[in-house]
């Protein structure tokens, strides 16, 4: 990276700042999970490096500008591997993974608190929440800000719970859709409605998104990748329909809700009996 970046290097390589690799950043993560879910052992070597190489480009950045190296990135990683796993490297007992994950935020929060006071010479009270990125995706973010409250106890008992919350949450959403215009509601159509009845309505379904959320973290499901899933699976079988129209000799166009609904019930069970 040095090389690249020093004069007679990569034109390309040069020209870049700290702003306009974080693009590359997120692509080369969202590959990394591609290729984990996909199981491609040799995909995911070839994507594990190119994730590396985003680490040692901001590394050789930093130290172009005298601000740290990578030196300073991995003896920050190892100092806080050994601090956050006191049962680990210390005499702090923790039985079971849950335990591990208390322990982990409280030193994360305290660490946070400290860090606070150090730069604002002042006591500073660190929120539960504070420390979640709002800049993820909203998936993520919201499996993080409940997993943080359930650790702390302010959770569903059981997942029973949840499930009533799911209804709750769709009836509420049901009422407010009831107060639509009948043709809102017809496939193409997007009449006026209030900015009001809009914005509850956009509440609802986010509300409805949260419970499912939760619903996904009481049974240890990453929602962001069970939905990449759901949408590859998605795309497998409405390709399969539309190659199977144009050996019909139809469109996507001029075919029938019936004829597409038809094909993709064979593909469903295509896939059903293949696994």
């Amino acid at each position: 990276m040095a090389r690249l970046r020093a004069p007679g290097g990569c034109p390309w390589d040069r020209e870049q700042t700290f702003d306009t690799i974080k693009r590359y950043t997120l692509e080369e993560t969202y590959e990394v999970l591609e290729a984990i879910d996909n199981r491609d052992w040799p995909e995911l070597t070839s994507e594990l490096g190119d994730l590396l190489l985003q680490i040692l480009f901001y590394a050789e950045m930093a130290q172009e500008e005298g601000r740290f190296s990578i030196d300073n990135v991995i003896d920050a990683l190892s100092n806080k591997l050994i601090s956050r796993h006191p049962h680990v490297f210390g005499d702090v007992k923790a039985d079971d993974a849950g335990q591990v994950v208390k322990n982990w935020e409280a030193l994360k929060q305290e660490e946070r608190k400290k860090k606070k006071k150090e730069e604002s010479g002042a006591e500073h009270t660190e929120t539960l929440l504070g420390g979640v990125s709002s800049k993820m995706p909203a998936l993520m973010e919201a499996q993080k800000i409940s997993s943080k409250a359930a650790h702390v106890g302010f959770d569903w008992p059981e997942i029973e719970g949840l499930f009533e919350k799911l209804t709750e949450e769709t009836q509420e959403l049901r009422a407010n859709i009831s107060e639509l215009p009948a043709e809102a509601l017809k496939p193409g159509k997007k009449p006026q409605i209030s900015e009001e009845l809009q914005a509850r309505i956009e509440d609802e379904v986010g509300d409805l998104f949260f419970v499912l959320v939760n619903i996904a973290r009481y049974l240890s499901v990453d929602p962001e990748s069970a939905l990449r899933k759901t949408n590859r699976k998605f795309r497998r079988r409405f390709g399969w329909l539309e190659e199977q129209l144009r050996r019909q000799g139809k469109s996507l166009e001029n075919a029938s809700l019936e004829d597409m609904e038809a094909l993709w019930q064979q593909a469903k069970t295509m896939e059903e009996i293949n696994q």
